[in-house]
């Protein structure tokens, strides 16, 4: 997880750490991490509620006349995708 990952970093620089925007950029991305879960979810949802609908009796009827059919869950089945964005930072020059 790329928080895990901007969490260490900023152990290791007690100035980045105490920095009011590297503390706004984690506040950021873990709340996006987060929406991108609860969209992930929403969307599962909808798609077992329209599988439920297109199953079931009588509404089967209608999607069948209308040609509404079940779809696929969202799930990442590539490592490639599945890895977190990396993010790189440009560390002030030692004084």
């Amino acid at each position: 997880m790329a928080l895990g990952k901007l969490v260490a970093l900023a152990e290791s620089y007690l100035d980045l750490k105490a920095s009011e925007n590297f503390l706004q950029l984690q506040q950021q991305l873990s709340q996006l991490e987060t929406e991108l879960q609860m969209a992930r979810r929403y969307y599962n949802g909808t798609v077992r509620n329209q599988n439920v609908l297109v199953q079931s009796f009588p509404s089967n009827l209608i999607a069948g006349l209308f040609g509404f059919e079940q779809r696929q869950y969202f799930e990442v089945s590539d490592e490639a995708d599945r890895a977190t964005a990396p993010v790189a930072f440009q560390l002030p020059a030692a004084r």
